[in-house]
């Protein structure tokens, strides 16, 4: 276990030696075999205290240390690190509003009845799309991948069912990338990641930052990990690039995403979202419906995706990805976590649902200053 900052604990308004223990459970993961690794960021006050430990790549293709930097595969993470900032900034541009229907800027998607369908519906979870099918599978291109996901009929009336979709995401994705007039890789580091001083978060890294990528899923026909590949199937099959998945990032990047957000909007001076769209986005829009609580893009707490655990606040907000991934704020408590993991290098049945839980628990234990 590697621990640093450590020593400004106090100055944070935490305790030390709780946060060694919630640090311990993770190596308690570790050595029980669930994740091979983690990094994990704690911000609050200004300041961040953090965790490295075990392996970014393990058996055959190892083994290879996770080290502070190490970039992990951020699997869903995508969808509130890309997608929804550049939907936020395209209804602070006055380009949309969230009860716009999607067939405004996509007219194919008035297909098999989605016409009523909103950018509000689709950011929230409710627009009743499929949540996932299989697109990888069929030798498509990104076109005909596109024209597929605008071509699904429903599942759900929209805004009557909360159903995690990655379709929509998709959709969205290729929303912002017409609007701006551009690939979604490049638009979110034009406007997002460069301004924030996102400086290694990206997607499709290139092979020459190979050794510093936590390797996810091992896969037969592959004869080893996936290793700097995205291992979301259909993002794979998008070239690495989508609404939904494929981003690439180190704990501090998206603690400093974190941090913005914790700041209504600002870090270190710059202004990338307005104070009214990140209130926006932590309010419920789910009231109405049945089966969730969610908020813009955000899993607010009591929501069938919440891993907040019991004791951060009943303001906390955050997301998970399906690799091991997961970022959460509590304004409340003034505290940001991010915990990375490649826990899929395992297999896909390792319980990290329950580390998540008890180390937020005790990171919200930590806190002496409320």
């Amino acid at each position: 276990m590697r621990i640093e900052g450590i020593g400004q604990c106090s100055a944070m308004g935490l305790d030390d030696a709780r946060i060694r223990r919630a640090f311990a459970l993770l190596d308690e993961g570790i050595a029980a075999g669930v994740i091979p690794g983690a990094v994990a960021s704690i911000g609050r006050n200004g300041q961040f205290v953090s965790y490295t430990a075990g392996e970014a790549v393990t058996g055959a293709a190892g083994p290879i240390p996770v080290r502070p930097d190490t970039l992990y595969d951020c699997a869903s993470l995508t969808k509130i690190v890309v997608t929804l900032p550049l939907i936020l900034m395209l209804l602070e541009e006055g380009r949309i509003r969230l009860d716009d229907p999607v067939i405004r800027f996509l007219p194919q998607f008035s297909q098999a009845g989605k016409s009523d369908v909103t950018i509000r519906h689709l950011l929230t979870h409710t627009s009743g799309l499929i949540p996932f099918t299989d697109m990888h599978s069929h030798g498509w291109d990104l076109d005909a991948i596109i024209d597929f996901v605008l071509s699904q009929p429903l599942e759900n009336p929209p805004g009557k069912q909360v159903a995690y979709s990655d379709m929509g995401y998709i959709v969205l994705g290729h929303i912002a990338s017409l609007l701006y007039e551009g690939p979604l890789s490049r638009i979110a580091a034009d406007r997002l990641l460069i301004p924030l001083g996102m400086t290694d978060t990206q997607f499709c890294p290139p092979a020459a930052l190979r050794w510093r990528i936590a390797a996810t899923e091992w896969y037969p026909y592959e004869k080893g990990p996936r290793w700097g590949d995205v291992h979301d199937e259909n993002a794979y099959a998008m070239g690495g690039v989508s609404g939904h998945a494929g981003l690439f990032a180190t704990a501090s990047d998206l603690s400093r995403y974190a941090t913005m957000w914790l700041g209504g909007g600002v870090i270190e001076g710059r202004r990338i979202l307005s104070p009214a769209a990140i209130g926006l986005a932590v309010r419920n829009h789910t009231v109405a419906a049945c089966g969730g609580s969610r908020g813009l893009g955000w899993a607010l707490k009591g929501d069938n995706f919440d891993a907040s655990g019991d004791l951060l606040s009943a303001a906390s907000y955050g997301h998970t990805g399906f690799t091991g991934t997961s970022i959460y704020v509590d304004p409340d408590n003034r505290i940001t976590i991010v915990l990375l993991t490649n826990r899929v290098h395992f297999g896909r049945d390792r319980d990290i649902y329950r580390i998540r839980d008890v180390f937020h628990n005790a990171v919200a234990a930590s806190i002496i200053d409320r």
